[in-house]
This record gives C-alpha cells, structure tokens and sequence, in this order.
C-alpha cells in the first residue's frame, strides 16, 4: 500500500497534484496529513522527508518527495497513462507542467490557497496579471489541440491538469477573470469528483479542526 503525506488540503497547493493524480490513476493508498505552520509540523515531518517538506509517497522503503516526482513515480505504476500517448502531445504536457513546476511566483504569492474558501477579492499587480493571462493562454491551446479527444487539456486526465488543479482552485476563490474556453475548463476541473473530496476535506478542516483560513 502506498502512503501519500500531505499538509492541511485547505493549504497546501503541492499536497494536491500528487493525491489528486492517484485518484484519477487508481492507485490506492493511505494518508497521513500533517498540520502546516505548526511546531509538531517540523517534529513529524522530518521521520519521512530530509527536505522536511510536503507531500511525500511512501512505497515500502521508498521515499519519493516533490510533487513533480511523486507525480512520474505514478504514472510508472499506471502503466504510463498519466501522460498523453502521442509523443508531440506528452512533450507539450510535459512543457506546461514544468512551467506551472518553476512559475508564477507573482500568482502564487498574491493568491495564496485557499481551497475551501471563495469570494476573496485581493487584488494582482502586473505580474500577477500576466499570470493569470499566461494560464489562461495554456488552458485554451491545450483545449483548442485536444477538445476532440476529451474534457481535459489533453484529452484525457493527465499530469497536466494536476498540477494545475490548485489553480483552478485559486481561480475560483478569487474570482479570476479568465476567458469562456478557460472557464469552461475550470467547470470541468470543479465537477471532478476528486477534487470535490479534496474540498470536502479543506472544509472539514476549516469547520471541525479551527484551522486558519490562510496560508502565504
């Protein structure tokens, strides 16, 4: 059995690519959540990850860390289904992956997560902006190549919309500003079942644990 360690699901951005990846791949496996910004956090953590950080897959005496790597690990035991099979497509995936991987900061900084939460009006600068427009650009070419083949930006589920998944969450607790073919994805990526387990959780979190609202 697989372990995922995640942090708080109302929080943690990273935690959600790799458990929303295995949902969609089948992959059974536990969870443990540790609680961000928290003393036991750095207490806990440090017994299954040297970089101290969030998510981590446990596979026997296997440790794999970082979302990105958690997320090839699993497409490996899927068989390979989590990337697009034809390999002009799988590289274009890759590419947007990598870039939402090592980008954005001006998008991530202002819009911290809040999964559970919508309605928030904080507003971007410039750069912020240019995000927003830079996701919604990836979001309509992706859709525009592959609509033929599927809802999502390649067709099928990939490792693409995971680790875009927290941005539509972001997205949608901000009141981005996005255009009708990257609104009609976000519609998709909201009505999936997983991620609505997620969002169930992140509220779970917020109601029953007294958790903070906010993370940056």
């Amino acid at each position: 059995m697989l372990t995922l360690v995640i942090g708080d699901k109302n929080l943690s951005s990273w935690s959600l690519r790799p458990w929303i990846l295995l949902k969609h791949a089948g992959l059974d496996f536990e969870e443990i959540r540790l609680q961000l910004d928290t003393p036991q956090f750095h207490e806990q953590v440090v017994r299954y990850s040297r970089a101290r950080r969030v998510p981590v897959l446990l596979d026997g005496d296997r440790h794999i860390w970082d979302s990105l790597a958690i997320c090839e690990y699993a497409n490996e035991l899927a068989g390979g289904k989590a990337w697009p099979d034809d390999s002009a497509a799988r590289a274009h995936a890759r590419s947007v992956s990598a870039e939402m991987h090592s980008g954005f900061q001006a998008l991530r900084t202002a819009w911290s997560m809040r999964a559970a939460v919508t309605g928030l009006k904080v507003p971007l600068d410039a750069a912020g902006l240019a995000d927003v427009a830079r996701v919604d650009s990836i979001w309509c070419d992706c859709r525009l190549r592959h609509e033929q083949s599927g809802p999502w930006l390649f067709g099928r589920y990939s490792i693409a919309d995971a680790m875009y998944a927290p941005v539509v969450l972001r997205f949608n607790s901000y009141g981005a500003e996005v255009s009708p073919a990257a609104r009609a994805y976000m519609a998709v990526a909201l009505a999936d079942p997983a991620l609505q387990e997620w969002v169930r959780g992140a509220e779970h979190e917020i109601t029953f644990e007294g958790r903070p609202s906010a993370h940056r």
